[in-house]
């Protein structure tokens, strides 16, 4: 097995590549104006993630090849339309590879973060303290909680990713239960810290962040839903708060069209889906910018989220941003 010596972040124009490993995370076959067969592929490292091509691909690659691989890369670096690429010239299964050394991860120091989760749940009045602090601060689901991602792509994709995304919004719900009266501000702190707990269980950290099967076959709402009930079955926690809390985490999409089954119809609902929608957006942008190698002023490629190119921000680094690389995940 490889070690692992060159980390995309780290990447130049010219750079030659042997062996080395990476995660495919989306792969596409497509062929050229004259027949060619070639790949076009999203490759990962903890670091971030970059465009690779692979022309004339060998039928032996071919029948493997698919996302959540660990392969073992060989080619060139190159710049197109300003932007860095791999030019893949071959690729071979990397087993026994630890796929967490190579998934892009939050820069935020965990510690950090669980800290400020539990700060934020022992800041909730009861009964909301309790069901917080029960689903999200012991176990395997608080494990699988902080380890997960936000989403597959669009916006706080990465280990981490869910946890950043969480503690970002109830900032931003804090300081808006502030802002605007009658806001019932312990209902949509919890509703905040909960609104995503079904994608501890909708993601595959082991296949690079595809779909689990749990989260292809019952979906992050509905599995929070689940979770959220079970748990307060077991604490006997008041049956109208309940429904109250319920109807965040189902309408928090904020549409039908975005996969929520109803539409919010509280205040805090109406809070819950505009925050997620925010900070959503900022990450996502955020994450375009980080993770587009170009330098240039305007990224080279167009955001899949805003659908065009992106400005960064004058003072912007990619060590200031988020953890790496529509409607609402």
């Amino acid at each position: 097995m490889s070690e692992k010596t060159k980390y995309i972040g780290d990447l130049k124009a010219g750079m030659e590549l042997q062996a080395e490993p990476f995660l495919l995370h989306d792969v596409v076959r497509r062929q050229s104006k004259d027949g060619r067969p070639f790949l076009l592929a999203t490759l990962r490292d903890r670091t971030g993630q970059i465009s690779g091509v692979f022309w004339d691909v060998p039928l032996t690659v071919d029948v493997w090849v698919k996302p959540g691989l660990a392969v073992l890369l060989s080619g060139r670096v190159s710049l197109y339309k300003d932007a860095i690429q791999v030019n893949i010239n071959d690729l071979a299964r990397a087993a026994g590879l630890d796929l967490a050394v190579f998934l892009p991860a939050s820069r935020r120091p965990r510690a950090e973060m669980l800290a400020e989760l539990r700060d934020d749940v022992t800041a909730l009045a009861e009964p909301w303290q309790t069901l917080a602090g029960y689903l999200l601060l012991e176990g395997e689901l608080a494990e699988r909680f902080a380890n997960a991602p936000a989403a597959r792509s669009m916006h706080h994709a990465f280990v981490g990713g869910l946890l950043e995304h969480t503690l970002s919004m109830a900032t931003v719900a804090r300081f808006l239960s502030r802002h605007y009266p009658h806001v019932d501000g312990d209902l949509l702190l919890c509703g905040v810290l909960l609104h995503d707990l079904g994608k501890a269980y909708e993601y595959a950290l082991a296949d690079g962040f595809a779909y689990s099967e749990d989260g292809r076959l019952v979906g992050h709402i509905v599995r929070g839903i689940v979770l959220i009930e079970q748990a307060a079955s077991q604490l006997d926690f008041p049956a109208a708060d309940l429904q109250q809390l319920v109807h965040l985490i189902a309408s928090h999409h904020g549409t039908t069209e975005w996969g929520s089954p109803v539409v919010p119809k509280t205040l805090e609902a109406v809070l819950l889906h505009q925050i997620d929608l925010l900070d959503s957006r900022i990450g996502g942008f955020m994450d375009h910018v980080g993770n587009d190698g170009s330098g240039a002023a305007w990224t080279a490629r167009r955001s899949e989220m805003f659908g065009t190119e992106l400005r960064r921000p004058d003072d912007f680094s990619p060590a200031a941003g988020p953890g790496s690389s529509g409607e609402v995940d």
